[in-house]
C-alpha cells in the first residue's frame, strides 16, 4: 500500500461539498481566513498560504481503500467526510468499519471499497492554496488542526 496521496493525481478543483453539509457555527478559521496549512497530504500542500473556503462540522474520517481503476492500494488516505460515504447515518463510524466511498477526490475513489482508520470531529476546512506553481480550489478536507493563522 502506498501511503497518503502516493502518485495519484488530485484535481485542481475539488467541486462542490456534499449535500447536507452542516457549515461550523463557530470556527477558528471563518470563510475568507488566510492560513498556514500544516498538513502534508499532497507535495507542496505543507507550509502552503491557503484560503479558507468553508469551514463544516462533521465527522471526518482517514480511511485505507483500494482504487477501483485498478491503481495501488491507498494507506491513510486523508480526510473523508461523513456525507461521502455511502448510508453512512448519523453516528460517527467505529475505526475497522467497513465503508463504500462517494468521495470524488482521486480517480478510482468513489465506489472503491474502504476501511475506517481513524476519526474526528473537530472542524474540517475546505481550502484553496497554490502549490508547486498550480492553484488548486476547493481542496477537500483540511482539519483545524492543520491550519495555523497567518504570520
Amino acid at each position: 500500500m502506498t501511503s497518503g496521496h502516493g502518485g495519484m493525481e488530485h484535481p485542481a478543483d475539488g467541486g462542490p461539498v456534499p449535500a447536507g453539509m452542516k457549515r461550523a457555527a463557530d470556527p477558528a478559521y471563518p470563510r475568507g481566513s488566510t492560513v498556514v496549512l500544516t498538513a502534508d497530504h499532497v507535495d507542496g500542500m505543507a507550509g502552503a498560504t491557503a484560503t479558507i473556503v468553508g469551514a463544516y462540522d462533521t465527522y471526518t474520517y482517514a480511511v485505507d481503500y483500494t482504487p477501483t481503476d485498478g491503481a495501488d492500494p491507498v494507506k491513510d488516505h486523508r480526510w473523508v467526510v461523513q456525507e461521502e460515504m455511502k448510508d453512512a447515518g448519523a453516528q460517527r463510524l467505529p475505526d475497522g468499519a467497513e465503508v463504500t466511498l462517494l468521495a470524488d477526490h482521486m480517480p478510482g475513489m468513489k465506489g472503491a471499497k474502504a476501511t475506517v482508520v481513524s476519526s474526528t470531529d473537530e472542524t474540517v476546512c475546505v481550502v484553496d492554496y497554490k502549490a508547486h506553481g498550480m492553484t488548486m480550489t476547493n481542496h477537500k478536507w483540511v482539519t483545524e488542526s492543520e491550519i495555523t493563522p497567518q504570520p
